[in-house]
């Protein structure tokens, strides 16, 4: 499974005019839970602008997970034009960008990565996109989320294979290096997580993740529950996936559903296929679906 530290703050006033909005991120809730992220935020991405080729819709949850390009040795590339597919999956993608009458620089680059030399080498030195920073790594991308012509080149290109395309910012050179299963990101509600609560093989077919402090969850608690405490992110945080299964359903409470929908949130970007964030949290259960849960 693929894993990567975060992308770098982008700005790009050459491709202003993309539809973009916030990625959703771990900020803090309030002053209150300041010592909650500090841990937190030492291994977690920091906040970050859309990517330059990206206009994500205001209401996606996903964010784009972050690559790590020292993970991904490119081999020797070859070229095509790319052609038109995709279904519902999740594509990791770099690329670099030369103006659309820089030609000859487009050809001269083509010929070298042919020839062996790593294309997110040449990103940081020759491209005119901000994700030069990172090697013109784009991260995880859907489909819905990039410029049409760039979509279309990527989603029908084949894994490693270099392939060229011209978008109104100019001459793309970009390289599909992984795919997986687009994940997703839901509210359950309480009365809703109840019933699935009910059947006797629901904790043996998905893992629940409490997220709260030890003293919130001495004072209540649902069963079947593992305890991460977010103070204690710097213990489990960084081999989650070595603790919990990605291919499971995994359900992720904390007091009233704001904290657990952050980690939700970081989950999806660890690779994690079907999250559920119980809306409300603990105490939304307490009060719709059983009183004999003590609120706090």
């Amino acid at each position: 499974m693929l894993r990567g530290s975060h992308l770098l703050p982008i700005t790009s006033p050459t491709l202003s005019s993309l539809k973009q909005s916030v990625f959703p991120t771990l900020t803090l809730l309030s002053s209150r839970r300041l010592s909650t992220f500090a841990s937190l935020q030492t291994f977690l991405p920091n906040t970050h602008k859309p990517n330059s080729l990206l206009h994500l819709h205001s209401r996606t949850l996903k964010r784009v997970p972050p690559p790590m390009t020292s993970r991904f040795p490119c081999p020797k590339a070859s070229f095509s034009g790319g052609s038109s597919s995709g279904g519902e999956r999740e594509i990791l993608v770099q690329h670099l960008l030369v103006k659309e009458d820089d030609l000859k620089l487009l050809l001269e680059l083509q010929r070298r990565i042919s020839q062996g030399e790593d294309i997110s080498d040449l990103a940081v030195e020759y491209s005119i996109c901000p994700s030069k920073q990172e090697g013109g790594m784009l991260g995880w991308v859907r489909k819905g989320q990039m410029v049409p012509e760039f979509e279309e080149a990527a989603f029908g290109s084949p894994l490693n294979k270099v392939v060229r395309c011209k978008t109104k910012f100019g001459w793309h050179l970009l390289q599909v290096l992984s795919e997986r299963e687009e994940s997703s990101l839901q509210e359950i509600q309480p009365d809703d997580f109840h019933i699935k609560m009910q059947d006797p093989n629901f904790l043996e077919e998905a893992q629940l993740i409490d997220v709260r402090e030890p003293e919130e969850v001495s004072q209540a608690s649902l069963p079947g529950f593992q305890v991460f405490p977010l103070r204690q992110f710097g213990s489990w945080g960084p081999d989650i996936t070595s603790k919990i299964d990605p291919q499971k359903d995994t359900y992720v409470m904390c007091h009233h559903g704001m904290r657990s929908l952050q980690v939700a949130k970081w989950l999806q970007t660890q690779g994690f296929r079907r999250i559920f964030n119980l809306s409300g949290g603990i105490h939304a259960y307490a009060t719709k679906v059983d009183p004999s849960i003590p609120t706090y």
